[in-house]
């Protein structure tokens, strides 16, 4: 009798060590992540990653990550894919449209082979180049976006899409440029590039094609290459010729750090005294701004616009616009800590 006791005993204990072994290793499994972004009331909290999304990276391609919303009055890790939503604020896909800082979906035309401001600030520029042709009857280009070109503080970088008659999945189309050197970031799923001084960080999410863009306190740029498809060409009729299948770039945008006086055709969205003018009920709301955006090259911060100065300005001169939300719990619903977006 004394032995089924003590073998009972021993089998429970055994049991109970396994459970608690089982609950250590799964708490272990789960990633805890800094907010180191100086700009947020959530600066130098440590969250852990939630049971849908356990860690920050994944092997997955496809799979959600987990990354902590800086931005969120609760200061939350919160799940997400890591290629550009089209259909989330912050966004610049297809031909080409945005969905603002405001949520509002609205269309920039622009013009075949110029550049424009896509966000002017005080210590940040970035420039979109737009590629694309006018098909005989046609009054305007049909326009993507091929490349960003990125100035933050007193370096450069680049990021584009390069030209192919017909698309190939197999075959990487980014290349990417620091300070005008060409840049090499090997092929493979979480193959990963910094700056020299680490104030830029470069991830591929795919073996090819995508990558994810980090300023430093800053911002994060999803980027995604894509062709115009068949089916596009037949459905919007762009007539697009058989030597080119225009190659370009779906983008999304975080930012950390914009100030009030935040410019260019994206950037003015996320201004807290910004009003769309974009009438709602239209289909294709365009706006305007071609001339104050225009600059004269990729990474060139000359738009009649254009806030950025290569000197920068101090820390101490910036006062982000989330700061005029403070009080706003905008992280539950559509904003997702993409711009500043409640439901009324």
């Amino acid at each position: 009798m004394e032995a089924l006791r003590s073998s009972s005993s021993t089998s429970t204990f055994i049991i109970v060590l396994v459970f608690v072994c089982g609950v250590i290793a799964q708490a272990n499994a789960y990633t805890s992540l800094y907010c180191s972004n100086t700009y947020s009331r959530c600066y130098g909290k440590t969250v852990t990653c939630p049971y849908e999304c356990p860690s920050s990276d994944s092997e997955d391609p496809k799979a959600k990550v987990c990354y902590i919303n800086c931005d969120s009055p609760h200061c939350e890790a919160q799940c997400k894919k890591r290629k550009p939503n089209c259909n989330s604020p912050g966004s610049a896909c297809y031909d080409p449209r945005f969905i603002g800082g405001d949520g509002v979906v609205f269309y920039f035309h622009g013009k075949s082979n110029e550049h424009f401001s896509l966000v002017s600030d005080l210590n940040l520029q970035i420039n979109g180049r737009f590629i694309g042709h006018r098909p005989a009857g046609r009054t305007r280009d049909y326009t993507w976006i091929q490349a960003l070109g990125i100035l933050l503080n007193s370096h450069s970088f680049s990021v584009e899409a390069t030209k192919v008659a017909k698309w190939d999945n197999q075959v990487d189309h980014l290349k990417f440029t620091y300070n005008g050197e060409d840049q090499i970031i090997p092929e493979g799923h979480l193959s990963i590039w910094y700056s020299p001084n680490k104030d830029i960080k470069v991830e591929r999410i795919s073996s090819k094609n995508s990558v994810v863009v980090s300023l430093k306190d800053t911002a994060e740029i999803l980027v995604n290459v894509v062709p115009v498809t068949k089916e596009d060409n037949r459905v919007h009729n762009y007539q697009v010729p058989s030597d080119d299948c225009f190659a370009h770039l779906e983008v999304q945008f975080r930012f950390f750090s914009l100030s009030p006086k935040v410019e260019g055709v994206l950037g003015r969205t996320y201004r807290p005294d910004f009003v769309n003018p974009a009438k709602p009920g239209v289909a294709m709301p365009v706006l305007g701004g071609e001339d104050k955006y225009r600059t004269s090259s990729l990474l060139a911060p000359d738009c009649g616009s254009c806030l950025f100065t290569k000197e920068g300005v101090s820390q101490k001169e910036i006062t982000p616009t989330v700061k005029e939300y403070d009080l706003l719990d905008c992280t539950r619903g559509f904003s997702g800590g993409y711009g500043i977006v409640c439901k009324k």
